[in-house]
């Protein structure tokens, strides 16, 4: 697939959007403290619940989740004649995430945003993915294992609805990526649990 001006874009905006680092953002208007000096240091929900808000985390999951989703609606609304429009601001929301420019590309693992882009892109199948972070999460109360899953298993959905799979699947293995020191403690068993302090 080539990537012309207008395709250029749909990842600017994307990247845009995903970059909005709003575990930090929240933390702060919540009185929290840094972020990045908490727990794992990570700009996620998953980080923002160790401090004991349990609103400023879920209210991180929303908004990190949203920005994905937003970001694939608007490229699927205002761009629908540039192939894989939507796909390709997805991308630039999940990079956007993982590396946002103010945070000197430091930022979050991207499990929130990369459910939001499932959903906007097919809500079956985020719905579907969500079901099975929820599952693995309530199980097992290990948030890592539970993305892992989830990521591993959009993909398949993806293609099994008939649905373009190409860059979901590498925006998974990049979750993969992200969470590569979490797999190392998962093999361990020292794999802190949800709510758990690190």
């Amino acid at each position: 697939m080539m990537i012309d001006g207008n395709s250029a874009w749909m990842l600017v905006m994307g990247y845009a959007l995903g970059s909005i680092p709003f575990g930090v953002l929240i933390s702060a208007a919540f009185g929290l403290g840094n972020l990045r000096k908490i727990g794992s240091g990570n700009i996620g929900a998953t980080n923002v619940l160790r401090t004991g808000n349990k609103l400023a985390a879920f209210l991180t999951l929303l908004l990190d989740g949203g920005k994905g989703a937003v970001a694939v609606l608007l490229a699927a609304r205002f761009a629908p004649d540039i192939p894989m429009a939507a796909h390709l601001a997805a991308a630039g929301a999940f990079v956007g995430h993982c590396y946002p420019i103010w945070l000197r590309l430091k930022g979050g693992k991207g499990v929130a945003t990369f459910l939001g882009i499932l959903l906007a892109l097919d809500v079956m199948v985020g719905l579907a993915a969500c079901s099975i972070w929820l599952i693995v999460a309530f199980a097992l109360r290990i948030s890592s294992l539970s993305a892992l899953v989830a990521a591993a298993a959009a993909p398949v959905l993806l293609w099994i609805m008939g649905q373009p799979a190409l860059i979901p699947a590498g925006l998974a293995a990049l979750v993969f990526w992200r969470h590569r020191s979490n797999i190392t403690r998962l093999i361990a068993g020292t794999e802190p649990k949800i709510g758990q302090k690190t």
